[in-house]
C-alpha cells in the first residue's frame, strides 16, 4: 500500500510544477527579433508563486523519496520471498523513482532559473523522462489492477501469473517509452533576443496548427488517463461483483460456516483486496483529475486562462507535454 501513498507524493507534484512558464512569440525555431511597433513581451519572472512551487516540489521530492525507497528497501529485506505482486510493486517504485530523481529537482531548478539554461538536448530528454514516468506510472497500475482481477476471478491460475505479469509489464514499459518518444520532435529550444536573450524548452512551432496541438493532447490524455481509469474501474466492478455473488454463497448454516472458516480465509482476503482497490482507484482520479482539468480547460480555452493567470503574453502551461 505505501506504493500508492508514494504514487500519490510522485504524481500530484505535476499539478504544481508542470505550471510551468512558456513564452510564445512571433520568433522564429531558434532565435527572434520583434519588428517595430510591436509589443515588447512581458518575460517571465521567478516570482513568489514560482517560489511556492519550488518549496512544494522539493517537500514532495522529500518525500516521495523516503517513501520509494522504504518500499525498495521493505522488498529487498524480504528477498527470500519470491512473489508476482512484490514485482509489480517494485516496478510501480521504479516508475515513481523516475519522477523523483529526474523530473521533480530539474523542474525545481527549471522554476528557478526561469528560462532553460540546460540545452536543447536536455530539454528533449527532459520532456521524454517526464512522460515516460508518467505513462509508467499509469500502466504498472493497470497491470496490478489486471493482476488483482486474475487473482479473485480465476484463483487457480496463480501458478500462471509470474510469467503472465512478466509479459504485461513488458508490454506496460515499451508502450511507456513508445508513446513517450515524440517528446523528443516536439520539444525544442525557442530563443529570443529582444528585449533581451531568453531561452525555454517549448513546443513552439512544432504543430501546424492549433488544432493539430489539441489532437495531440487529447491523445496523450486518453492514454494517460481515460483508458487506465476505464481499466481499473472495470477491473475493480468486477472484483467486487465477484467478491458479492461468492459472499452470498458463503451464507450457510452456522455449523457449515465453522468448518469453512477453519480451512478458508478467502472471505477476509476478499475484503482486504476490495479495500485496496478503492483506494488504488480514489487515488487515481483523486492525483490526477485536476490536474487534467487544468489541462482541458487550457487546450479548449487558452486565452480565457491566460487573462485568469497573469493578463500578459506569459502562459501558465499545464500539462507539460506539449
Amino acid at each position: 500500500m505505501n506504493a500508492f501513498s508514494c504514487e500519490s507524493a510522485a504524481t500530484m507534484h505535476d499539478l504544481v510544477a508542470d505550471l510551468q512558464a512558456n513564452v510564445t512569440c512571433n520568433c522564429s525555431l531558434v532565435t527572434s527579433n520583434w519588428t517595430a511597433g510591436e509589443d515588447v513581451p512581458q518575460l517571465p519572472t521567478f516570482t513568489t508563486a514560482a517560489k511556492i512551487r519550488v518549496i512544494i516540489t522539493f517537500i514532495l521530492c522529500g518525500t516521495s523519496a523516503f517513501c520509494n525507497l522504504a518500499v525498495l528497501w521493505a522488498a529487498h529485506r524480504d528477498g527470500k520471498r519470491k512473489s508476482h505482486v512484490k514485482v509489480l510493486i517494485v516496478n510501480l517504485t521504479m516508475a515513481d523513482l523516475l519522477v523523483t530523481f529526474i523530473v521533480m529537482p530539474v523542474d525545481a531548478a527549471w522554476n528557478i532559473t526561469v528560462q532553460w539554461l540546460a540545452g536543447d538536448f536536455a530539454c528533449r530528454l527532459l520532456m521524454f523522462l517526464k512522460l515516460l514516468a508518467m505513462y509508467s506510472c499509469a500502466f504498472v497500475t493497470v497491470v496490478i489492477s489486471l493482476d488483482r482481477q486474475s487473482a479473485i476471478l480465476n484463483p487457480l491460475a496463480i501458478n500462471e501469473a509470474r510469467m503472465r505479469n512478466r509479459i504485461m509489464l513488458g508490454v506496460a514499459w515499451g508502450m511507456s517509452v513508445m508513446l513517450s518518444i515524440p517528446q523528443i520532435f516536439l520539444f525544442h529550444n525557442v530563443t529570443i533576443i529582444h528585449p533581451e536573450d531568453f531561452t525555454q524548452c517549448t513546443t513552439w512551432g512544432s504543430f501546424a496548427t492549433r488544432w493539430h496541438e489539441t489532437a495531440y493532447n487529447m491523445f496523450t490524455f486518453s492514454c494517460l488517463f481515460l483508458l487506465p481509469l476505464a481499466i481499473m474501474i472495470t477491473c475493480y466492478t468486477r472484483i467486487f461483483h465477484e467478491i458479492s455473488k461468492r459472499l452470498k454463497k458463503d451464507h450457510l448454516p452456522t455449523n457449515e460456516v465453522r468448518l469453512r472458516c477453519s480451512t478458508n480465509n478467502i472471505p477476509k482476503a476478499r475484503m482486504r483486496t476490495l479495500k485496496m482497490s478503492v483506494v488504488i482507484v480514489l487515488s487515481f482520479i483523486i492525483c490526477w483529475t485536476p490536474y487534467y482539468l487544468l489541462g482541458l480547460w487550457y487546450w479548449f480555452s487558452p486565452d480565457d486562462l491566460e487573462e485568469r493567470g497573469s493578463g500578459g503574453i506569459t502562459v501558465m502551461q499545464p500539462p507539460q507535454w506539449t
